[in-house]
Protein backbone atom coordinates (compact mmCIF):
# COMPACT_ATOMS: atom_id res chain seq x y z
CA UNK A 1 0.00 0.00 0.00
CA UNK A 2 1.12 3.67 -0.68
CA UNK A 3 2.17 6.03 1.89
CA UNK A 4 -0.25 8.62 3.20
CA UNK A 5 2.31 11.27 2.09
CA UNK A 6 1.64 9.65 -2.07
CA UNK A 7 -1.74 9.38 -1.78
CA UNK A 8 -2.16 12.71 -0.16
CA UNK A 9 -0.34 14.12 -2.82
CA UNK A 10 -2.61 12.43 -5.47
CA UNK A 11 -5.26 13.84 -3.87
CA UNK A 12 -3.89 17.56 -4.43
CA UNK A 13 -3.24 16.70 -7.96
CA UNK A 14 -6.63 15.77 -8.87
CA UNK A 15 -6.55 12.32 -9.19
CA UNK A 16 -8.49 9.58 -6.65
CA UNK A 17 -6.30 8.22 -4.50
CA UNK A 18 -6.56 4.98 -3.02
CA UNK A 19 -7.75 5.74 0.48
CA UNK A 20 -9.21 8.15 2.14
CA UNK A 21 -6.50 10.70 3.28
CA UNK A 22 -6.50 11.70 7.57
CA UNK A 23 -5.39 15.45 6.93
CA UNK A 24 -4.03 17.48 9.55
CA UNK A 25 -1.29 19.89 10.99
CA UNK A 26 0.74 17.13 13.01
CA UNK A 27 1.11 13.39 13.79
CA UNK A 28 -2.60 11.57 15.13
CA UNK A 29 -1.70 9.54 17.52
CA UNK A 30 1.18 6.84 16.15
CA UNK A 31 -0.19 6.65 12.93
CA UNK A 32 1.09 8.95 10.53
CA UNK A 33 -1.27 11.84 8.89
CA UNK A 34 -1.09 12.90 5.48
CA UNK A 35 -0.16 16.00 6.46
CA UNK A 36 2.52 17.99 8.84
CA UNK A 37 2.80 21.62 9.18
CA UNK A 38 6.06 23.41 9.90
CA UNK A 39 6.50 26.93 10.97
CA UNK A 40 9.80 28.48 12.08
CA UNK A 41 10.56 30.04 14.85
CA UNK A 42 11.25 33.42 13.32
CA UNK A 43 7.39 33.48 12.79
CA UNK A 44 5.54 31.31 15.39
CA UNK A 45 7.79 31.28 18.29
CA UNK A 46 4.79 31.94 20.54
CA UNK A 47 3.06 29.08 19.59
CA UNK A 48 6.29 26.96 20.77
CA UNK A 49 5.86 28.30 24.25
CA UNK A 50 2.15 27.76 24.10
CA UNK A 51 1.57 31.77 24.30
CA UNK A 52 3.27 35.04 24.84
CA UNK A 53 3.98 38.05 22.12
CA UNK A 54 3.99 37.30 18.64
CA UNK A 55 6.76 39.13 16.04
CA UNK A 56 4.38 42.02 16.47
CA UNK A 57 3.44 42.35 19.39
CA UNK A 58 0.05 40.76 19.80
CA UNK A 59 0.12 38.70 23.39
CA UNK A 60 -1.38 35.55 22.78
CA UNK A 61 -3.32 33.05 25.04
CA UNK A 62 -4.64 29.81 25.74
CA UNK A 63 -5.97 27.84 28.33
CA UNK A 64 -6.82 23.94 29.02
CA UNK A 65 -10.69 23.95 28.29
CA UNK A 66 -9.48 24.63 24.54
CA UNK A 67 -6.81 22.14 24.29
CA UNK A 68 -4.33 25.37 24.79
CA UNK A 69 -5.36 26.63 21.62
CA UNK A 70 -4.00 30.60 21.59
CA UNK A 71 -5.91 33.95 20.78
CA UNK A 72 -4.92 37.57 20.82
CA UNK A 73 -5.32 38.63 24.71
CA UNK A 74 -9.01 39.92 24.76
CA UNK A 75 -9.25 44.00 25.18
CA UNK A 76 -5.10 44.43 25.30
CA UNK A 77 -4.92 45.49 21.49
CA UNK A 78 -1.83 47.56 20.54
CA UNK A 79 -3.09 49.78 17.33
CA UNK A 80 -6.44 51.80 18.27
CA UNK A 81 -5.88 53.99 14.77
CA UNK A 82 -4.88 52.82 11.44
CA UNK A 83 -3.51 55.52 9.89
CA UNK A 84 -0.66 55.70 13.12
CA UNK A 85 0.28 51.77 12.04
CA UNK A 86 4.07 53.10 11.02
CA UNK A 87 4.77 53.97 14.78
CA UNK A 88 3.17 51.25 16.43
CA UNK A 89 4.08 48.07 13.64
CA UNK A 90 7.99 47.29 13.46
CA UNK A 91 9.08 44.74 11.76
CA UNK A 92 11.41 42.45 13.53
CA UNK A 93 14.67 42.57 12.41
CA UNK A 94 16.26 39.33 9.75
CA UNK A 95 19.69 39.75 9.63
CA UNK A 96 22.08 37.44 11.16
CA UNK A 97 19.25 34.46 11.42
CA UNK A 98 20.78 31.06 10.94
CA UNK A 99 17.93 29.87 8.53
CA UNK A 100 19.50 26.19 8.11
CA UNK A 101 18.80 26.04 12.08
CA UNK A 102 15.22 27.59 12.07
CA UNK A 103 14.38 25.21 9.63
CA UNK A 104 16.15 21.86 11.18
CA UNK A 105 14.94 23.01 14.81
CA UNK A 106 11.01 23.17 13.27
CA UNK A 107 11.54 19.74 11.55
CA UNK A 108 13.13 18.12 15.05
CA UNK A 109 10.04 19.60 16.78
CA UNK A 110 7.01 18.53 13.95
CA UNK A 111 8.50 14.89 14.65
CA UNK A 112 7.44 14.19 10.69
CA UNK A 113 8.91 11.44 8.89
CA UNK A 114 9.19 12.55 5.37
CA UNK A 115 9.00 9.47 3.61
CA UNK A 116 5.52 9.15 5.22
CA UNK A 117 3.92 12.60 5.50
CA UNK A 118 3.73 15.64 3.38
CA UNK A 119 5.82 18.52 4.52
CA UNK A 120 3.57 21.93 4.08
CA UNK A 121 5.30 25.17 4.80
CA UNK A 122 3.07 27.87 6.83
CA UNK A 123 4.10 31.64 6.69
CA UNK A 124 1.48 32.62 9.37
CA UNK A 125 -2.38 33.26 10.52
CA UNK A 126 -3.60 35.46 8.11
CA UNK A 127 -3.56 39.40 7.14
CA UNK A 128 -7.12 39.61 8.38
CA UNK A 129 -6.33 38.03 11.53
CA UNK A 130 -3.47 40.30 11.84
CA UNK A 131 -5.51 43.40 11.65
CA UNK A 132 -7.71 41.95 13.83
CA UNK A 133 -5.33 40.87 16.84
CA UNK A 134 -3.91 44.27 16.30
CA UNK A 135 -7.12 46.48 16.79
CA UNK A 136 -9.40 44.25 17.82
CA UNK A 137 -12.54 43.29 15.49
CA UNK A 138 -15.03 46.12 15.96
CA UNK A 139 -11.90 48.68 15.18
CA UNK A 140 -10.42 46.43 12.79
CA UNK A 141 -13.23 46.09 10.86
CA UNK A 142 -14.29 49.97 10.61
CA UNK A 143 -10.26 50.35 9.69
CA UNK A 144 -11.12 48.29 6.45
CA UNK A 145 -14.42 49.67 5.96
CA UNK A 146 -13.16 53.46 6.34
CA UNK A 147 -9.79 53.79 5.72
CA UNK A 148 -8.97 50.81 2.97
CA UNK A 149 -5.63 52.20 1.79
CA UNK A 150 -3.99 52.52 5.21
CA UNK A 151 -5.08 49.13 5.48
CA UNK A 152 -3.54 47.77 2.34
CA UNK A 153 -0.29 49.48 3.14
CA UNK A 154 -0.10 47.38 6.08
CA UNK A 155 -0.52 44.60 4.81
CA UNK A 156 2.26 45.49 1.64
CA UNK A 157 4.43 46.10 4.84
CA UNK A 158 3.63 42.54 6.48
CA UNK A 159 3.42 40.71 3.49
CA UNK A 160 6.82 42.00 2.45
CA UNK A 161 8.35 40.81 5.94
CA UNK A 162 6.77 37.68 5.38
CA UNK A 163 7.70 37.05 1.92
CA UNK A 164 11.25 37.84 2.91
CA UNK A 165 10.85 35.18 5.27
CA UNK A 166 10.04 32.46 2.54
CA UNK A 167 12.71 33.71 0.67
CA UNK A 168 15.04 31.87 2.69
CA UNK A 169 12.91 29.15 3.93
CA UNK A 170 11.50 27.72 0.58
CA UNK A 171 15.25 26.78 -0.76
CA UNK A 172 16.13 24.67 2.48
CA UNK A 173 12.74 23.21 3.53
CA UNK A 174 11.76 22.08 0.14
CA UNK A 175 8.26 21.45 0.87
CA UNK A 176 5.80 18.92 -0.64
CA UNK A 177 2.57 21.43 -0.14
CA UNK A 178 2.44 25.48 0.40
CA UNK A 179 -0.03 26.47 2.72
CA UNK A 180 -2.20 29.79 3.30
CA UNK A 181 -4.62 30.82 6.71
CA UNK A 182 -6.88 33.73 6.86
CA UNK A 183 -10.23 33.07 8.69
CA UNK A 184 -12.16 35.67 6.98
CA UNK A 185 -15.75 34.21 8.71
CA UNK A 186 -17.38 33.22 11.13
CA UNK A 187 -20.14 30.18 11.18
CA UNK A 188 -23.04 32.10 9.96
CA UNK A 189 -21.58 34.66 7.48
CA UNK A 190 -18.13 35.76 6.68
CA UNK A 191 -16.76 38.67 8.31
CA UNK A 192 -16.31 40.49 5.30
CA UNK A 193 -17.95 40.80 1.95
CA UNK A 194 -16.47 39.32 -1.09
CA UNK A 195 -15.47 42.69 -2.79
CA UNK A 196 -13.74 43.69 0.56
CA UNK A 197 -11.92 40.66 0.21
CA UNK A 198 -11.12 40.46 -3.15
CA UNK A 199 -9.77 44.65 -2.91
CA UNK A 200 -8.08 44.06 0.62
CA UNK A 201 -6.76 40.66 1.41
CA UNK A 202 -6.39 38.44 -1.81
CA UNK A 203 -3.40 40.91 -3.10
CA UNK A 204 -1.71 39.82 -0.42
CA UNK A 205 -2.36 36.26 -0.39
CA UNK A 206 -1.32 36.29 -3.89
CA UNK A 207 1.94 37.36 -3.32
CA UNK A 208 2.28 34.62 -1.06
CA UNK A 209 1.02 31.76 -3.07
CA UNK A 210 3.16 32.48 -5.40
CA UNK A 211 5.64 30.45 -3.80
CA UNK A 212 3.80 27.63 -4.32
CA UNK A 213 2.64 28.04 -7.63
CA UNK A 214 6.12 29.31 -8.74
CA UNK A 215 8.04 25.95 -7.32
CA UNK A 216 4.60 23.68 -8.95
CA UNK A 217 3.33 22.50 -5.00
CA UNK A 218 0.19 22.40 -4.33
CA UNK A 219 -1.68 25.07 -2.39
CA UNK A 220 -3.73 24.28 0.30
CA UNK A 221 -6.24 27.14 2.57
CA UNK A 222 -7.39 27.51 6.03
CA UNK A 223 -10.39 29.34 6.22
CA UNK A 224 -12.97 28.48 9.08
CA UNK A 225 -16.58 29.44 8.76
CA UNK A 226 -18.85 30.33 5.83
CA UNK A 227 -16.40 31.25 3.53
CA UNK A 228 -18.03 29.80 0.42
CA UNK A 229 -18.18 33.39 -0.97
CA UNK A 230 -14.27 33.64 -1.41
CA UNK A 231 -13.92 30.23 -3.09
CA UNK A 232 -13.52 31.76 -6.85
CA UNK A 233 -11.03 33.78 -6.12
CA UNK A 234 -8.78 31.63 -3.73
CA UNK A 235 -9.22 29.19 -7.28
CA UNK A 236 -7.96 31.91 -8.76
CA UNK A 237 -4.55 32.69 -6.91
CA UNK A 238 -4.12 28.75 -7.14
CA UNK A 239 -5.51 27.02 -3.86
CA UNK A 240 -6.36 23.66 -4.83
CA UNK A 241 -7.20 22.29 -1.50
CA UNK A 242 -9.65 23.61 1.33
CA UNK A 243 -9.67 23.09 4.93
CA UNK A 244 -12.00 22.40 7.49
CA UNK A 245 -14.51 23.07 4.37
CA UNK A 246 -17.32 23.31 7.45
CA UNK A 247 -21.03 22.37 7.29
CA UNK A 248 -22.36 25.48 7.28
CA UNK A 249 -21.26 25.59 3.72
CA UNK A 250 -23.26 24.48 0.87
CA UNK A 251 -20.47 21.90 0.51
CA UNK A 252 -22.82 19.99 -2.39
CA UNK A 253 -22.89 22.46 -4.42
CA UNK A 254 -19.18 23.24 -4.13
CA UNK A 255 -18.08 19.53 -4.73
CA UNK A 256 -20.45 20.03 -8.03
CA UNK A 257 -19.32 23.17 -9.17
CA UNK A 258 -15.22 22.13 -9.09
CA UNK A 259 -15.12 18.57 -8.55
CA UNK A 260 -11.62 17.26 -7.82
CA UNK A 261 -10.19 20.90 -8.17
CA UNK A 262 -11.03 22.02 -4.92
CA UNK A 263 -10.29 18.94 -2.51
CA UNK A 264 -12.94 19.34 0.80
CA UNK A 265 -10.92 18.67 3.78
CA UNK A 266 -13.37 17.99 6.64
CA UNK A 267 -16.71 18.46 5.55
CA UNK A 268 -17.49 17.32 9.65
CA UNK A 269 -18.55 19.20 12.43
CA UNK A 270 -19.12 17.92 15.90
CA UNK A 271 -22.09 19.34 16.39
CA UNK A 272 -25.69 18.74 18.00
CA UNK A 273 -26.65 15.08 18.73
CA UNK A 274 -22.49 14.27 18.61
CA UNK A 275 -21.65 17.18 21.64
CA UNK A 276 -24.49 15.33 23.66
CA UNK A 277 -22.79 13.60 27.17
CA UNK A 278 -24.81 10.27 25.82
CA UNK A 279 -23.58 10.07 22.51
CA UNK A 280 -22.22 6.58 21.26
CA UNK A 281 -19.85 5.02 19.43
CA UNK A 282 -22.01 4.21 16.67
CA UNK A 283 -23.37 7.59 16.34
CA UNK A 284 -19.85 8.61 16.48
CA UNK A 285 -18.61 6.10 14.01
CA UNK A 286 -21.75 7.00 11.88
CA UNK A 287 -20.78 10.53 11.33
CA UNK A 288 -17.03 9.62 9.80
CA UNK A 289 -19.71 7.13 7.07
CA UNK A 290 -21.84 9.49 6.43
CA UNK A 291 -19.29 12.47 5.47
CA UNK A 292 -16.84 9.72 3.54
CA UNK A 293 -20.10 8.72 1.78
CA UNK A 294 -21.48 11.85 0.75
CA UNK A 295 -17.78 13.75 -0.53
CA UNK A 296 -15.49 11.40 -0.96
CA UNK A 297 -16.50 9.40 -3.76
CA UNK A 298 -14.48 9.98 -6.90
CA UNK A 299 -12.11 11.93 -5.04
CA UNK A 300 -11.82 15.08 -4.16
CA UNK A 301 -12.06 14.99 -0.30
CA UNK A 302 -9.17 14.28 2.78
CA UNK A 303 -11.06 13.88 6.36
CA UNK A 304 -10.08 16.61 8.66
CA UNK A 305 -12.18 17.15 12.70
CA UNK A 306 -11.88 16.37 15.91
CA UNK A 307 -13.64 17.38 19.25
CA UNK A 308 -11.89 19.94 21.14
CA UNK A 309 -11.42 20.60 24.56
CA UNK A 310 -9.12 20.21 27.83
CA UNK A 311 -6.00 18.12 27.20
CA UNK A 312 -6.88 15.97 30.27
CA UNK A 313 -10.82 15.27 28.85
CA UNK A 314 -11.64 11.97 28.82
CA UNK A 315 -14.62 11.81 27.26
CA UNK A 316 -13.25 13.78 24.25
CA UNK A 317 -10.20 11.62 23.91
CA UNK A 318 -12.89 8.61 23.76
CA UNK A 319 -14.67 10.43 20.90
CA UNK A 320 -11.70 11.13 19.37
CA UNK A 321 -9.83 8.03 19.46
CA UNK A 322 -13.55 6.32 17.99
CA UNK A 323 -12.98 8.89 14.70
CA UNK A 324 -9.39 8.28 14.25
CA UNK A 325 -10.04 4.32 13.88
CA UNK A 326 -13.27 4.81 11.70
CA UNK A 327 -11.06 7.21 9.55
CA UNK A 328 -8.53 4.62 9.50
CA UNK A 329 -10.73 1.69 8.59
CA UNK A 330 -13.65 2.62 6.84
CA UNK A 331 -11.50 5.49 4.73
CA UNK A 332 -8.65 2.52 3.75
CA UNK A 333 -11.94 -0.06 2.38
CA UNK A 334 -13.05 3.13 0.73
CA UNK A 335 -12.43 3.27 -2.99
CA UNK A 336 -12.75 -0.54 -2.99
CA UNK A 337 -16.56 -0.36 -2.16
CA UNK A 338 -17.60 2.70 -3.41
Amino acid sequence: MITQKENYLMLLRGEQPEFVPSYGFGMMGDEPVANVMIEVSATSAFRETGGGKDPWGVNFVGNAETGGALIPEPNNYILDDITKWRDVIKAPSLEGIDWEKQVNDALKRSRVDRSQSAVAFNMHYGFFQNLMGFMGFEEGLCAMFEEPEEVKALFEYLCDWYCEIAEHVMPILKPDVFTLMDDTAAWANPFISPEMYHELVMPYHKRQAAFGRDNGLPITMHNCGKCECFLDDFFEIGVTAWDPAQTCNDLAAIKAKYGNKLVLMGAWDGRGRLLEPDVTEEELRQSVRDAMDKYAVGGGFAWFGSFLGSVDDQHVAWKNAILEDEVLHYGRDFYRTH
